[in-house]
């Protein structure tokens, strides 16, 4: 008989959190998924009912929570009358599942997908709920999954019952993101960029956290080094319209050398064509396009967050976040080792493809959670 998971969320904008649980329910294998967003429908709320799977949107506020629509979630679970309960994100885990606990629900599971809890890193009504939910953690989850060994520690050390905690990392689709070599140069031609160009790219939203500051001094550095290179930053808020962003990349001399994209639907494509996938980011929990670019053939550099090295594989291409001299260094050495070393430069493409399919697949995560939300049933088929 097919278990029916109920999955609460913030919202289904574009984000982490909302990719994971959008792959989690179209690529699921032993249940039926339905899904609560607190707030609207975002970006993969169609996505997700195009594929008939059942959506309901709450209009929630989320600086600003209705007791009203509380109980309507409340009811909405009662209704559905789910196996499991699984929420995302701080506020969904609070009010989810305490919804859960309130409409009768046995099995209920908590997301966590922070790595950083820090005064100036995150915001403070963020702190604020996590640390309410550590109070709550022995009582309202069964399991508390993070997506990273990172987040695992932290939130054991704000209080969470360490016993529950448990780690699944991300999963990915490798049959959208594969090496594909048409679509790079496709991207390319469209931008402008030449084929023998080097290009580094660095995908993800505008956002102090991402730390693209830290992004272009180290691009500045790259510059006086005589290394030719044409950087795309893409993501939303990453567009000309972005006045301080401009400005900076103006101050830094390098109004030449970075492209402001903007958001784009067309990430695999984006991402081979680039030579190097650049993370720069003071914090992270899983951070998703490392995975993406690598799956792509996509050599990456990044800051040292959350569970970035996890990822990468390779000390080497890892540095200290906010340290623009050492990311520097970091993509010079890269850089020169594929203008000097083309057997090099294309072993570390193909060991990067490699590591995401072995560690990292989709299966490997469906896999995972449903063998979390239903231990007896997975142990009986074995």
């Amino acid at each position: 008989m097919t278990k029916k998971v109920l999955h609460i969320i913030t919202g289904l904008n574009d984000g982490g959190a909302e990719g994971v649980l959008t792959r989690l329910c179209l690529h699921r294998k032993k249940v039926q998924p339905v899904v609560i967003s607190l707030m609207n429908d975002g970006k993969y709320g169609p996505l997700l009912a195009q594929s008939g799977i059942a959506i309901h949107c709450l209009g929630m506020n989320p600086g600003r929570p209705s007791v009203r629509r509380f109980f309507r979630l409340v009811r909405l679970i009662r209704k559905e009358q789910p196996d499991v309960v699984q929420t995302w994100m701080y506020h969904a885990d609070l009010l989810g599942g305490i919804a859960a606990r309130l409409a009768g629900v046995r099995s209920v599971f908590w997301g966590i997908r922070h790595s950083t809890l820090e005064k100036g890193k995150s915001k403070r009504s963020t702190i604020m709920i996590a640390r309410l939910c550590a109070l709550l953690s022995s009582w309202v989850p069964d399991k508390i999954i993070c997506c990273a060994k990172k987040a695992q520690d932290v939130h054991a050390d704000i209080g969470y019952s360490a016993r529950k905690l448990r780690v699944i990392p991300n999963g990915y689709d490798l049959s959208r993101f594969r090496s594909d070599a048409a679509a790079g140069a496709k991207v390319r031609a469209e931008l402008g960029l030449g084929s023998n160009d080097f290009i580094i790219g660095n995908v993800g939203r505008f956002d102090p956290l991402k730390d693209h500051f830290n992004l272009l001094q180290a691009l500045a550095r790259v510059a006086e080094c005589k290394i030719p290179f044409r950087c795309l930053l893409i993501g939303k808020g990453l567009s000309p319209d972005n006045v301080d962003l401009v400005k900076n990349i103006a101050e830094l001399g390098l109004q030449d050398s970075v492209l402001l994209v903007g958001q784009r639907s067309d990430v695999p494509a984006v991402m081979n064509s680039l030579d190097l996938h650049v993370l720069s980011s003071l914090s992270e929990g899983f951070p998703n396009v490392l995975a993406e670019a690598m799956a792509c053939g996509t050599p990456c550099v990044s800051t040292d967050v959350g569970d970035a090295l996890e990822i990468v594989g390779d000390q080497e291409a890892c540095c200290p976040a906010r340290d623009s001299r050492a990311l520097a260094e970091v993509i010079i050495k890269l850089a020169r080792e594929k203008q000097h070393s083309p057997s090099a430069w294309q072993a570390r493409k193909i060991t990067s493809s490699d590591r995401i399919a072995e560690k990292f697949s989709i299966k490997a995560m469906v896999e995972a959670y449903e063998a979390c939300w239903f231990p007896a049933a997975c142990d009986e088929n074995r």
